[in-house]
């Protein structure tokens, strides 16, 4: 009789010690500030490492011009050393991701690691004067668009097709920049 007293209590202080757990945890939870929204994103400035990269590549280095102040550059690098790779990435003000990646290395390659797995599909767009073809079926949908200097450039995101080729258009170079400058002051 007194072995089933004792396991009693044995049961009975484990529930008791569990409820005194229990409450604990939700005074904490309750009086602990939390905040379950997402980390503001915070704005890069891009100038400097822009006019480096258009300074130093083989081809004209791309990046937006026109967007609303809603959209923020949230990173930006440029590697000359292999390919020279040119890498700017947006925020959306849908909280969507946007980036721009050009380089000189083999368009396969370099596609496939933009885009994190695309594959090109049959459907094109015309946008900004250029034809840019569609990949699906990566981490990010993209637009890509192949030129004559032996650049490759690919917009891609986890955002809509529209804010991807309303980000394409917004594309200027330097070359652009330059040319529309010209006729501007003719």
């Amino acid at each position: 009789m007194a072995g089933s007293k004792g396991k009693m209590q044995t049961v009975r202080d484990m529930v008791l010690s569990l409820g005194v757990i229990m409450i604990a945890g939700l005074v904490m939870y309750l009086f602990i500030p939390h905040d379950d929204h997402a980390p503001d994103v915070q704005r890069v400035d891009y100038r400097v490492e822009l006019l480096t990269a258009r300074r130093a590549a083989s081809y004209p280095i791309a990046a937006p011009e026109g967007l609303p102040s809603t959209w923020k550059a949230t990173s930006v690098r440029f590697d000359g050393t292999e390919y020279d790779a040119w890498h700017l990435g947006f925020h959306t003000p849908d909280g969507e991701y946007v980036q721009v990646e050009q380089s000189t290395q083999k368009p396969s390659t370099f596609i496939d690691e933009a885009t994190q797995g695309g594959r090109r599909a049959e459907r094109t767009e015309q946008l900004a004067g250029r034809t840019w073809t569609r990949y699906t079926e990566g981490r990010y949908d993209a637009l890509v668009v192949e030129s004559a200097d032996g650049s490759t450039t690919v917009v891609a995101g986890t955002a809509s097709w529209a804010e991807l080729a309303r980000f394409a258009e917004s594309l200027e170079t330097s070359e652009t920049s330059s040319s529309q400058t010209a006729s501007e002051t003719a």
